[in-house]
């Protein structure tokens, strides 16, 4: 027997092409306007309040926030939502205080990398650019996937189509615009993000009635509120580190601190940028708990989607799908232009090639052989949410050490180089495997039955804390 969609395959796709088509035609016919490299790394500097703002924000919140931090909720509680939330604007702050000493120390700069290649020598500075680079494409495959799944979830439209569509879409204004097309576009994106989730949230209070609330949680899984409950804790630190680490090596948002037409500027949009993500992502991470204490049986990422969608109405099928396609191509445009221009301002220093190279047109060659692979990878519906952790493992590993580097100047090269391997190694070693039973050092290299409970129940938690933490140490003792 066929499964019933909520609306059909031909509405659904002739949506995403509309859609798609709408941002692309916004995106060119806007950066008609500018041009030249600057225009593309850093839209020449002069991005104001409101445009960076939205950007920010339209760029952080992609797709996976409908997915992400509601399954999340479900087995980490009100701890795991709060680290989510967290995690997710901490950057926001954070860069406040870097953006001002970096827009100090390289006024001509755009990228994170740059720093590193001047303070560092090339062996580690490859090794954090490489690491960049692998992140942000993950991100990019985990963005084309959820909007390609929610889409067949709806209308069971093919994975391939919808993947294909968003990334030809997306890579026509972005590789022709750059930073300038991903900033407008992220404008008219982030408008059209706040006024469908205000009006998706309004439908699910009413579908809901008295079960939205922390009183109908507390009566059915009262566990996910318990200031007693283990896991709410290591979910919540879990979240917190691995996506605020991650966050900090995003390119997007090093390229949108130099975009800013002065430091007051970036710190007003930094701080407005903070208090607009955390209530969003923290009310998605609620109303999982909530789809979870109505029927715990339902397929935990879906929360969002089963409590919207109980009335099976076409008119909100087809807000979830422009919803989904504007926080995705928001995201995957930021994401296109982020690693095309590290690629041209890092290039040279990485590969030495011929001076006459143009870096320019090469990474828009090397951008579209990444999209190949993403698209294979969405229109196969994998779940990357293991690579994902994967690529979080290794931003934690870098974390402390590439920007305590920017405070100490005495850390060398090959120190730096030292404790990050250390703690890649150490993460690795307790990093759990696919089923998260079992790691290297525990169930493989040494029988589980000699660690506790507690331990073999928090090993993803364990690996990102260590990986974090352990270059922190090993700097501490080559200082001493």
């Amino acid at each position: 027997m066929d499964k019933a969609y909520f609306i059909s395959q031909s509405s659904s796709l002739t949506l995403v092409i509309v859609i798609s088509f709408i941002f692309t035609f916004f995106g060119i016919r806007h950066s008609k306007k500018f041009s030249g490299l600057n225009n593309y790394l850093t839209a020449n500097r002069d991005v104001g309040l409101f445009s960076l703002s939205t950007s920010l924000v339209a760029s952080a919140l992609g797709a996976w926030i409908l997915f992400g931090p509601v399954a999340a909720a479900t087995w980490g509680g009100i701890g795991a939502v709060i680290g989510y939330a967290l995690g997710t604007a901490f950057p926001m702050i954070f860069l406040i205080f870097l953006g001002k000493k970096i827009r100090k120390d390289f006024p001509k700069g755009s990228s994170l990398i740059e720093f590193m290649r001047k303070k560092f020598g090339k062996s580690l500075f490859k090794l954090i650019l490489l690491m960049t680079i692998f992140y942000m494409f993950i991100f990019l495959c985990a963005e084309v996937t959820a909007v390609a799944v929610l889409i067949n979830y709806i209308s069971g439209t093919e994975l391939w189509k919808t993947s294909l569509i968003v990334l030809f879409a997306t890579l026509t204004y972005t590789l022709y615009g750059g930073l300038r097309a991903s900033i407008f576009t992220d404008n008219i994106q982030m408008i059209v993000i706040g006024v469908l989730l205000l009006i998706s949230v309004s439908y699910i209070t009413s579908f809901n009635g008295n079960e939205f609330s922390f009183e109908f949680i507390e009566k059915n899984n009262p566990h996910l509120l318990s200031k007693s409950y283990l896991p709410s804790y290591t979910a919540g630190l879990t979240f917190f580190i691995a996506v605020a680490a991650t966050n900090l090596f995003h390119q997007g948002n090093w390229q949108r601190v130099y975009a800013a037409k002065n430091y007051e500027t970036l710190k007003k949009s930094l701080i407005i940028s903070f208090l607009i993500i955390i209530p969003i992502v923290f009310l998605m991470g609620f109303i999982g708990m909530v789809s979870f204490s109505v029927d715990s049986t339902n397929r935990s990422d879906l929360g969002f989607f089963t409590l919207l969608l109980k009335e099976q109405t076409e008119t909100l099928s087809l807000i979830i799908i422009i919803l989904g396609l504007s926080l995705t191509i928001s995201t995957v445009d930021t994401l296109v232009n982020a690693i095309s221009s590290l690629f041209v301002v890092d290039g040279k220093a990485t590969f030495n090639l011929s001076i006459k190279i143009d870096y320019l047109k090469l990474s828009k060659y090397f951008i579209i052989f990444l999209s190949f692979i993403a698209f294979f990878i969405a229109s196969k519906g994998f779940d990357i949410l293991y690579l994902f952790l994967l690529a979080d493992l290794f931003c934690c590993a870098f974390v402390l050490t590439v920007f305590y580097s920017f405070f100490n100047k005495r850390i060398n090269e090959k120190d730096a180089y030292i404790s990050i391997i250390i703690g890649l190694i150490g993460g690795f070693l307790i990093f759990p495997f696919p089923d998260f039973s079992q790691s290297l050092l525990v169930g493989v290299f040494l029988p589980a039955k000699m660690f506790s409970p507690f331990i073999l129940q928090s090993l993803l938690f364990l690996s990102f804390v260590i990986a974090t933490f352990l270059p922190a140490v090993i700097l501490k003792i080559k200082k001493n």
